[in-house]
C-alpha cells in the first residue's frame, strides 16, 4: 500500500447501520448474511412487540437489499423501519431510517427526494442526539451534490467531514471523504492530487479492515493510473483485486461500477471489442438494479466503443443526444459534459439539444432543495 498523505488514528472500521441484535456483524459481512440475520432478528422483534428493535433490524434489511440492488424491497424495508421507530418514539432510529431512504433515493436517481430525506435525517439525528447518523446524513448530502457535479457547493463540506472523521477516529468515514475529494480532483484533471488521496484511502481502508472502502479506492487508483499513465496492466490488476472483494461480499453496485471502469481502461487502451463487452455487462447489471446513473454511464461507454468499431456516425449522434437528454433529466451535470466530450472525441457534433437549452448556457446544477440542504449543513453540530 502507498503511504498516507496525512496519518489517521488507527481504528478498525465499523458498520453503525448494524444495530441492536445485529451490532456484532462485521463491516465486511457478506450482504446475503446480513439480510438473512436481519430478517431472522426482525421476526423475533416483531413477535416480542419490540418496536425499537424492529426499527434497528429493519434498517439492516433495508441496507442489505439496497446494496444487493433489490430496490423495491429496500424501499419497503426503510419505510417499515421508520414506522417502527416513530411508534417507539425513538428519533435516532427514525433518523437512520430516513438516511437509508435518502441513500436509496440517490441510488435511484431521485435527487430531490434524496436531499429532502437526508436533510430530515440530519435534523432528526440532531434532535435525537445521535451524532453518528447526523454525520452520515451530512455525508449523504455532500455525496449527492458531488454526484450531480456541483463541486463548488460540496468541496468544503467534504473537507470538513474528513477533518471530523479524523478527529473522531472513524476510519470508514475517513475513507469515504478521501475518496470523494479524490474523485473531484480526478474529474477536474488534477491527477496527482487524486492519486495521492485514493492511495491514502486504500491504505486507511486496508489498515482498518474495511474491504468495501478498499475496493472502491482501488477502483479510483485504477482509473487514475489508466488515464494519467496509460498503465493498462496495473489498472486491470487493481480492478481484479477489487472485483474479488466485491464478489466475496456480494456488493452488486460496486461490482457493476468495477466492470464499467474495466471497460473505461480497455477503451483508453484501444481494446474496443473487450471494452464493448464490459460496458454491455455493466449495463445489464445496472439495469437489473434500476440504477439510472450507472445505466447511463455504461450506455455512454457502449456508444463510444461501438462508434470506434465502425457504427454509423448518424446513429451514434442520435444515441449521444438521447443520452444527454437523459442525463439532463436525471440531473447529472458532470456526466452530461462527458457526452459532449465524447461527441467531440468521435468527431460528431455539436449535438442537437432536445432539452431546450442553449449550447453553453449556464444552468443551476442542483435543484433548489439540494442547494438549500447543503447551505444548511452544519458540521459543528457533530462535536
Amino acid at each position: 500500500m502507498a503511504g498516507q498523505v496525512r496519518r489517521t488514528r488507527r481504528a478498525k472500521a465499523s458498520a453503525p447501520e448494524y444495530q441492536g441484535a445485529l451490532e456484532s456483524l462485521s463491516v465486511n459481512a457478506s450482504l446475503p448474511e446480513v439480510l438473512a440475520r436481519g430478517m431472522e432478528e426482525l421476526r423475533t422483534a416483531e413477535r416480542a412487540g419490540d418496536r425499537r428493535e424492529e426499527a434497528r433490524c429493519g434498517l439492516a434489511v433495508a441496507e442489505a437489499c439496497r446494496r444487493l440492488g433489490r430496490v423495491e424491497e429496500a424501499d419497503r424495508a426503510w419505510k417499515a423501519s421508520y414506522r417502527a421507530a416513530r411508534s417507539a418514539g425513538h428519533e435516532g432510529a427514525m433518523a437512520w431510517a430516513l438516511w437509508s431512504g435518502g441513500t436509496l433515493a440517490r441510488q435511484r436517481g431521485a435527487f430531490r427526494l434524496a436531499y429532502r430525506l437526508l436533510r430530515l435525517a440530519a435534523e432528526t439525528g440532531e434532535r435525537g442526539g445521535d451524532v453518528v447518523v447526523r454525520g452520515y446524513s451530512l455525508a449523504g448530502l455532500a455525496e449527492t451534490g458531488r454526484i450531480q457535479g456541483d463541486y463548488a457547493a460540496v468541496r468544503r463540506l467534504h473537507e470538513q467531514l474528513l477533518a471530523e472523521a479524523r478527529r473522531r477516529g472513524e476510519a470508514r468515514h475517513t475513507v469515504w471523504a478521501l475518496e470523494g475529494i479524490a474523485q473531484m480532483h480526478r474529474n477536474t484533471g488534477e491527477y496527482d492530487e487524486a492519486l495521492a488521496l485514493f492511495e491514502e484511502a486504500a491504505d486507511t481502508a486496508f489498515r482498518a479492515e474495511d474491504r468495501r472502502g478498499w475496493a472502491w479506492a482501488l477502483r479510483g487508483i485504477a482509473d487514475v493510473v489508466s488515464v494519467r499513465d496509460a498503465d493498462v496492466e496495473r489498472a486491470l490488476s487493481l480492478l481484479s483485486q477489487a472485483e474479488q472483494a466485491c464478489r466475496e461480499m456480494r456488493l452488486s453496485s460496486a461490482l457493476a461500477y468495477n466492470h464499467k471502469m474495466r471497460g473505461n481502461v480497455l477503451y483508453r487502451a484501444g481494446r474496443y471489442e473487450q471494452a464493448r463487452a464490459m460496458y454491455a455487462l455493466a449495463l445489464e447489471e445496472f439495469q437489473e438494479m434500476d440504477e439510472p446513473r450507472g445505466t447511463a454511464l455504461s450506455r455512454l461507454g457502449l456508444v463510444k466503443a461501438s462508434a470506434r468499431l465502425g457504427r454509423d456516425a448518424a446513429h451514434t449522434a442520435v444515441d449521444l443526444a438521447e443520452l444527454r437528454s437523459t442525463l439532463d433529466r436525471i440531473g447529472l451535470r458532470h456526466a452530461r459534459d462527458m457526452v459532449d466530450k465524447a461527441a467531440a472525441e468521435l468527431g460528431i457534433g455539436p449535438l442537437p439539444d432536445h432539452g431546450g437549452h442553449e449550447q453553453g448556457a449556464a444552468r443551476p446544477v442542483l435543484p433548489p432543495a439540494g442547494a438549500e440542504a447543503l447551505q444548511a449543513a452544519d458540521v459543528e453540530g457533530l462535536r
